[in-house]
C-alpha cells in the first residue's frame, strides 16, 4: 500500500449535465433507491479506509448540491467546477496542490457509483509501486468496428490491447496537475486524467478493473446501476 506520508484525497468532477440521460435535472442528482446517484458514489470512495478525503467539483450555480448528505465524518469539500471536465479537475487539484502538496489524486466518475471497494484497493495496491500512477480499464471483448461518414463499417478493429477506460484514475498531484495545465494550454482534448499525462509521453498502468464499474450514461444504465447497487447492499 502507499506509505502514509502520502495520503490519498478522492477527487469527482460533478459540474457536467449529462444530456445523454435526457432528465430535466443534471444526471448525478437522479435517484437509485431514494439516494442520488452523486451520493453512493461519494459514499462508496469515503468508506475505503486509504481515502482521506472528497474534492467534489460543482457548477457554482449548482441548486441541488447543498441538499445531500453523506454517511462519513471524513471532509468533503465543495469546489467551483468548469465547463469541461478537464477543468473541474484541475480546479479541485488546485485546491488539494496548496494544502496537500504530497497527495495522491484518485479520480473518479460521479456516475460511476457501482465502483467496488476492493477495485480501489487494487487500483491504489500497482499504482502505489508505479513510478507514473494508472486507472483501472476492462479489456474489450466485443468485436470493433471503425465506422465511415455515414455510418458504414469501414474495417474491423483489431481488439487484441484495446482497454475501455474506467475510473479511478490515480497520479501524484504534481504530476497531474503539471499534465493537465499544459495539456489545457495547449489546446490539446483531454478526455481523461490519463490522456493528459500521455500527452507528457508517460505511460500509465493499466490495472484490471470489474464489468460492472459502468457510468450511468443513458437512460438505460439507470436500471442496470440499481440492480448491482441493490444486489450489493443485499449482500452486506
Amino acid at each position: 500500500m502507499i506509505p502514509e506520508h502520502h495520503p490519498i484525497i478522492a477527487i469527482v468532477p460533478a459540474a457536467g449535465v449529462g444530456s445523454r440521460m435526457q432528465a430535466n435535472i443534471p444526471k448525478q442528482y437522479l435517484k437509485i433507491n431514494d439516494k442520488t446517484i452523486l451520493e453512493h458514489t461519494i459514499d462508496k470512495l469515503l468508506s475505503h479506509p486509504s481515502v482521506e478525503s472528497v474534492i467534489i467539483a460543482v457548477s457554482e450555480d449548482d441548486p441541488y448540491y447543498a441538499g445531500l448528505s453523506f454517511l462519513s465524518e471524513k471532509p468533503v469539500i465543495r469546489v467551483t467546477g468548469g465547463s469541461e471536465r478537464a477543468d473541474s479537475v484541475l480546479a479541485a487539484i488546485e485546491y488539494v496542490k496548496q494544502r496537500v502538496p504530497n497527495a495522491w489524486c484518485l479520480v473518479h466518475d460521479a456516475a460511476r457509483p457501482c465502483i467496488t471497494l476492493a477495485d480501489i484497493s487494487k487500483l491504489i495496491y500497482e499504482v502505489s509501486v508505479h513510478p507514473v500512477g494508472g486507472i483501472l480499464a476492462s479489456p474489450v471483448k466485443d468485436t470493433m468496428k471503425r465506422a465511415d461518414d455515414v455510418n458504414g463499417i469501414d474495417h474491423t478493429v483489431e481488439r487484441a490491447g484495446l482497454w475501455h477506460a474506467l475510473t479511478p484514475q490515480m497520479f501524484k498531484v504534481e504530476l497531474l496537475h503539471s499534465a493537465l495545465t499544459n495539456a489545457l494550454e495547449e489546446g490539446v482534448s483531454i478526455t481523461d486524467e490519463a490522456s493528459a499525462v500521455e500527452w507528457t509521453g508517460l505511460s500509465p498502468l493499466l490495472v484490471e478493473g470489474r464489468g460492472d464499474n459502468i457510468k450511468i450514461t443513458r437512460p438505460e444504465d439507470l436500471a442496470l446501476a440499481e440492480f448491482y447497487l441493490t444486489k450489493e447492499e443485499v449482500q452486506q
